[in-house]
């Protein structure tokens, strides 16, 4: 009995302890990402200003998926090459669940196709989605997706970390 008491005692133990460890796990693995995404946002806004060049990846010249593409590489995700191809890639994210790091994917109407444009979520603060991409007439900016330009020209969103 004694014996059969000291075994469930032992067992309890590995049991809360293991629980209490995969917590410690499951939260290293958030703030590792978090970290991540941080670094990602980083190195897109340090693009800031920089003018818009078709093909471009470097800071005499970005377009948009180039501008992802180069933020992504620096923590060592290798994406697709153009907005389209990047959108099929990754898990799609409803809006009311989008945060920082996810990719918003667009339709410009003066373009042809239907993922033509992509951005990077840098903030969400209530319902303002905040996003980094570079544009033909001003470059690296940030706008919100609330505008209306944007807002109309908005598909899709999706996480690739």
């Amino acid at each position: 009995m004694k014996r059969q008491l000291f075994l469930l005692i032992i067992l309890i133990v590995f049991v809360v302890f293991g629980y209490v460890k995969q917590e410690e796990n499951n939260t290293s693995i958030v703030q590792f990402e978090t970290t991540k995404i941080a670094k990602i946002i980083d190195v897109a806004n340090s693009y800031v200003g920089v003018s818009y060049r078709a093909g471009g990846t470097t800071p005499n010249g970005m377009d948009c998926s180039g501008l992802i593409n180069t933020s992504f590489k620096q923590i060592g995700i290798n994406l697709p090459r153009s907005s389209s191809t990047m959108s099929t890639k990754g898990t799609k994210v409803n809006l009311e669940n989008v945060q920082p790091g996810d990719l918003l994917f667009f339709d410009i109407s003066r373009l042809e196709g239907e993922v033509n444009h992509v951005g990077l979520v840098t903030s969400v603060d209530n319902e303002d989605i905040r996003f980094i991409h570079s544009t033909t007439s001003q470059g690296v900016i940030v706008n919100s997706l609330h505008e209306n330009y944007w807002k109309q020209a908005f598909i899709k969103a999706k996480r690739v970390i």
